[in-house]
């Protein structure tokens, strides 16, 4: 705090009573007021409310699954297909 008095002797006002204080007596309420410890609130919880959460956002450049061939032997054949997660398809070559 540079370039100002301490204020120690300071007089002031409460805002809300109009009471006569030491400066340094009177507390800065959450709306900018300097009230004596008399009349001082805390800022009521309500003034403050709780924002819902925000939704989900959609992946930033998504991977989808891929699909690839692959060769499976059953017996004297080898048959090819595509498979898929939870899903497999065997064609006859």
């Amino acid at each position: 705090m540079t370039g100002f008095a301490a204020g120690s002797r300071a007089i002031a006002l409460c805002d809300r009573c109009g009471l006569q204080y030491r400066l340094l007596q009177l507390k800065k309420e959450w709306n900018g007021l300097k009230t004596c410890t008399e009349c001082w609130e805390a800022k009521h919880p309500q003034l403050d409310p709780r924002y819902p959460p925000t939704e989900p956002q959609a992946l930033w450049e998504p991977r989808p699954s891929r699909k690839e061939p692959i060769d499976v032997p059953v017996g004297d054949e080898i048959f090819q297909g595509v498979m898929q997660i939870g899903i497999v398809t065997v064609g006859i070559s």
